[in-house]
């Protein structure tokens, strides 16, 4: 399963008409949560039939898609799935009880609702009754190569910069490359991105650290914009938030599409990765450094690993990260050091820059788990259709089959 994005191009009326089908698929979504709330023993199946009653009961309900209200419900489904599924599994801390939605920015259709130009496939017409019509769809021309049978499900996006039309395409995304017979064990930090057991370390881009000015400067402009208890706010107002919302989705692309390429180019160069089974969400918890943890995307990148590991054909294994600071690559004697300490100086006379020798580590435990598992675990994915975490010390042959858009260039 592989997910390209347009951009779309059309007129005022066709903008807000899109809006006008995001919020109504918002309250279906929340209309089904309710309606969950209120019943008992309510299940995936009756969400669906409940879809059928709100379209009866409210007219501009009925003029969505019905397969976009399903959708809608389906997306509430999830949530409550995933909400069991943290219950069972006895996670702590919350367990992520299902909320109603505030602002949705999307909106799914399945096969039925659109239609895709047949001869140039540059355009994309939405026959629905909220009246968004024909789109111009702008960017790579890659959907030239698939039938519309594979097209699985066409979602539409809002943006900070626009709206974008997405298609879920059910295909093979494998690709064969001559293999490299190299093994690596990689320890991501925050004075690098990471550091490889070759001695390779990778600059910290560090993205929103180096536009956090321009970005406080945006957000007094937009402050000062800002009329509390006004409705509606002024053009100005709008025009400076979106002046600071195109800021931060540029900067969340640039994080993005460096994950990926480093990814690729670490599972192109190398047979075997090794990799932290970091839990992100406790790290964060420290008020000094989660700023600096979000900034450097750590799990994007270790997504993107396990994605092209898939895709590839490579062996990926996410080990504990318990002592791999600590001990020694060398004696394997576990010497105690902080986190300012940033060399590995140990008693035998072994001395390595400190996240290179954890990478050595890391890459010992990978290759020790290898030889104890006979069998190799499918990875999983969670209710909501994303990326569910890797167990530590499981091998992924069997990975996830998708991902978040792929970019063009890279198929």
């Amino acid at each position: 399963m592989i997910v390209l994005e347009y951009k779309c191009k059309g007129k005022e009326y066709q903008y807000r008409a899109i809006d006008e089908s995001i919020r109504t698929a918002q309250f279906v979504r929340n209309k089904a949560l309710r309606y969950w709330m209120d019943n008992k023993g309510v299940n995936k199946y009756d969400l669906n039939k409940y879809c059928a009653v709100l379209a009866k009961e409210y007219p501009f309900v009925d003029k969505l898609n019905s397969t976009a209200r399903q959708s809608s419900a389906e997306r509430a489904w999830s949530s409550i799935s995933r909400f069991f599924d943290n219950c069972k599994k006895q996670v702590k801390g919350k367990k992520g009880y299902p909320k109603f939605k505030k602002n949705a920015r999307s909106l799914e259709y399945k096969h039925s609702g659109w239609k895709l130009d047949p001869s140039t496939k540059k355009h994309i017409t939405f026959t629905d009754k909220k009246g968004i019509g024909k789109l111009k769809l702008i960017g790579s021309r890659d959907i030239y190569f698939y039938q519309p049978e594979e097209i699985k499900r066409v979602r539409l996006v809002r943006r900070a910069d626009g709206y974008y039309c997405q298609f879920s395409l059910d295909t093979e995304v494998r690709e064969d490359v001559e293999p490299s017979g190299k093994a690596i064990g990689i320890d991501v930090g925050l004075k690098f991105f990471y550091a490889d057991s070759n001695g390779h370390t990778e600059e910290n881009p560090r993205f929103y650290r180096k536009n956090e000015k321009r970005l406080n400067k945006l957000n007094r402009r937009q402050s000062k914009k800002y009329r509390k208890n006004k409705k509606p706010q002024s053009n100005n107002y709008h025009k400076a938030r979106k002046r600071y919302a195109k800021l931060h989705l540029r900067i969340s692309r640039q994080r993005v599409e460096h994950a990926k390429r480093l990814a690729r180019t670490v599972c192109t160069s190398n047979d075997c990765i090794c990799y932290e089974d970091l839990q992100v969400k406790s790290l964060v918890r420290n008020q000094h450094l989660s700023k600096s943890i979000y900034d450097a995307g750590w799990t994007q990148f270790r997504n993107w690993i396990e994605y092209f590991g898939y895709k590839l054909g490579k062996i990926t294994i996410a080990v504990s990260p318990n002592f791999t600071s600590q001990d020694c690559p060398n004696c394997g004697k576990i010497t105690k050091k902080s986190l300012s300490t940033r060399t590995h100086n140990c008693s035998c006379g072994y001395v390595k820059d400190r996240d290179v020798a954890a990478s050595i580590n890391i890459l010992k435990k990978g290759l020790s788990t290898t030889g104890h598992l006979g069998t190799f675990g499918l990875y999983p994915i969670n209710a909501s259709g994303d990326l569910a975490p890797t167990l530590s010390g499981e091998i992924l042959l069997e990975q996830v089959k998708s991902l978040n858009e792929e970019s063009p260039h890279e198929a």
